[in-house]
């Protein structure tokens, strides 16, 4: 089975469609598919709901879809350095589910085990746990949170080989795993790929089973959210 295709179009191709839930790697814009991304934009599906920790910023990553409001609804965990997202969601033009951090990884995580719920102590007595079921274990109050199983799942990593194992670069790994695995179909952006085996399978830390499509953007912009210098003396 072939898994590398030509462009980031035609591996969206067949495979993303108005009002699907989709899961979007990355950690602010650390670690995301920016060619997917674009792609995804420019195939003009909408009412989506995305899974990401953020949404990108104005202009960028997820911003550039928020801008054609190609989404409807996000599943984030940290939205302020986005005034786009801001405006829409405060006009009521934007459906917001915010989640905890540690509880949107495991969430997913979670999704791709296939355990469909689980319970935390993050979020008892705050807006998190309203409408949730509430469960007492040993003394401690726990609300029950349901997984994540997204139909696509879009994400980045450094190096693939042509079956789909990946590795990943240092920080830029942060969610892409955990989506990977949660997606039922896994698109994944790299930089670099190379031949079945060449990964040797210590470095491998994503298994190609979880992958169903590969692209190459051998040249991303890989732009900074917030650069700050200082003056040398």
């Amino acid at each position: 089975m072939n898994k590398v295709f030509p462009s980031a179009a035609e591996a969206l191709r067949g495979v993303v469609a108005d009002g699907q839930l989709l899961a979007v790697g990355g950690f602010g814009l650390c670690g995301i598919p920016e060619a997917l991304i674009d792609a995804l934009r420019d195939s003009g599906v909408k009412d989506l709901t995305v899974i990401s920790n953020n949404a990108g910023v104005d202009g960028f990553g997820l911003g550039k879809l928020l801008e054609t409001r190609q989404i409807k609804k996000m599943i984030s965990s940290y939205v302020g350095e986005n005034k786009e997202f801001e405006r829409q969601y405060l006009a009521g033009e934007l459906e917001l589910e915010f989640t905890p951090q540690g509880t949107l990884a495991e969430k997913l995580r979670a999704g791709g085990a296939g355990i469909p719920a689980f319970f935390t102590k993050t979020g008892v007595g705050t807006l998190v746990a309203e409408g949730k079921e509430l469960r007492d274990f040993d003394g401690e109050t726990y609300v029950m949170e349901r997984s994540l199983m997204p139909e696509v799942a879009l994400i980045k990593a450094d190096v693939a080989d042509e079956s789909g194992n990946l590795r990943f670069n240092l920080t830029a790994r942060n969610f892409n795993p955990a989506a990977a695995t949660a997606g039922k179909i896994c698109i994944v952006e790299v930089e670099r790929i190379v031949a079945t085996g060449e990964i040797a399978p210590d470095d491998v830390h994503l298994p190609g089973i979880y992958v169903h499509r590969i692209v190459c953007n051998p040249t991303p912009e890989k732009r900074i959210e917030k650069r700050t210098l200082r003056e040398r003396k």
